[in-house]
């Protein structure tokens, strides 16, 4: 059976195309990444040929480029919600996503724990990653995400969030819960 994804072929040009964009910008870059940051055993079921952690390898290619903040939703912790490919609830996967990711020699600089009004359980997460010595940060939810955009860009959207100082120049926004920035 011939493969439908080629993983090297992917790395080379997601790589260059990249960095290319990069040279583009003077200021911070921020790039979206979807889906699983490690072990997306779906999209290898799927694109034959896919490695599980191909974004992983893509982020060692670029790993002195970028600093990474991972994502969590104060919803999604509160409500317990399970991660079915591994049966992990949100905020268990989140430290193991930060171990995985140390393995791959790659470093979680801050966890980003948004959609936040109040939740307990989100306020354990970010004492518990305190406690480990990672930087956290409590991002309230923005009434009329993601419609209106006066209110979003205003200081009662983003503006009333606190500020992630950044050494890099360049990120990497996944929807996975992850933010790379460099």
């Amino acid at each position: 059976m011939k493969n439908g994804f080629d993983t090297k072929k992917y790395l080379k040009a997601q790589t260059a195309a990249i960095l290319k964009r990069v040279k583009k910008f003077k200021s911070k870059l921020y790039l979206e990444f979807g889906g699983k940051i490690c072990y997306d055993f779906h999209a290898s079921r799927v694109l034959p040929g896919y490695d599980p952690n191909t974004k992983i390898f893509l982020l060692q290619q670029l790993k002195d480029k970028i600093e990474i903040i991972f994502c969590v939703s104060a919803k999604d912790i509160e409500q317990g919600k399970i991660r079915g490919d591994f049966n992990l609830s949100y905020e268990s996967m989140t430290i193991k996503t930060i171990n995985d990711l140390r393995r791959f020699s790659l470093q979680v600089n801050a966890v980003i724990i948004n959609r936040f009004s109040g939740e307990k359980q989100a306020l354990k997460l970010k004492k518990y990653l305190e406690n480990q010595k990672i930087k956290a940060y409590l991002q309230a939810e923005i009434q009329g995400y993601p419609a209106d955009i006066d209110k979003i860009l205003s200081r009662e959207g983003y503006g009333k969030n606190p500020y992630i100082r950044t050494e890099k120049s360049n990120g990497i926004i996944t929807r996975d819960r992850l933010v790379l920035m460099s």
